[in-house]
């Protein structure tokens, strides 16, 4: 029996019509199904209609700017699994990738781009929000808990939203709780092709999942210098 493959559907959204039409083509060359806007409020319109599996957005959009429809998203999506987001920007400040990556987005591309390069983006992009395997187990340490089927994580019962990519980040750390993750190890786990700026980007990640997780008592994430990272209860706690 020839078992169906399901298509990633992808929303494009530009208002430069030369790139949508780029990407586009580019997408379905490479086995994609594409939706596109050229304009924020018809992004959120077809976000909300078509729930594609992936979205890219760029930065500087007349009316809102992507991060603005990327807040709107985010806060619409409630406790549904978060839709993966690459921005497009011609800014190339780590003050702007943070920024973006700080409201849920998943990666970060700077005008001119090879179309190769986006479509390596994306693949790798999905690959990090499909590759955690439902399991229907609780991985757990102390109060922190992940449900692995519905990708719901609570610490000490309160409830806690993740990206896709903070998802898988925590799911590593934790899987590997008390042993030291290097650097290098999480930047090959986590994003698997050549990016700008790995380390900061990975303390960037850190740094919110700090915020997110670490808000009750004991610290759970610990950064073991000049090494990596660990997860696991201080002794005495």
């Amino acid at each position: 029996m020839r078992k169906s493959v399901k298509v990633a559907k992808i929303l494009v959204v530009d208002d430069e019509e030369h790139i949508t039409e780029l990407l586009e083509m580019g997408l379905r060359y490479n086995g994609f199904e594409t939706l596109s806007a050229n304009y924020s409020r018809k992004a959120l319109e077809i976000w909300a209609a078509e729930k594609p599996d992936l979205l890219i957005i760029d930065v500087m959009l007349p009316e809102l700017d992507g991060f603005e429809v990327v807040k709107r998203i985010r806060s619409a999506e409630g406790h549904r699994a978060p839709v993966p987001i690459i921005f497009l920007t011609a800014k190339d400040t780590t003050r702007d990738k943070i920024q973006g990556l700080s409201i849920g987005g998943d990666d970060y591309v700077t005008k001119p781009f090879s179309i190769e390069e986006l479509i390596a983006r994306v693949k790798a992009v999905l690959r990090r929000s499909e590759s955690v395997s439902p399991s229907g187990t609780i991985l757990s340490i102390g109060d922190l808990e992940i449900n692995e089927e519905t990708r719901e994580v609570r610490r000490a019962g309160r409830s806690i939203d993740l990206t896709p990519t903070e998802y898988k980040l925590l799911h590593y750390l934790v899987s590997n709780q008390r042993n030291v993750i290097s650097k290098v190890q999480l930047l090959e786990h986590i994003w698997d092709y050549d990016f700008d700026a790995n380390a900061s980007v990975l303390e960037t990640y850190i740094s919110y999942l700090r915020k997110k997780i670490d808000i009750e008592e004991p610290k759970l994430i610990h950064t073991i210098r000049g090494i990596g990272y660990s997860v696991r209860i201080p002794q005495g706690a």
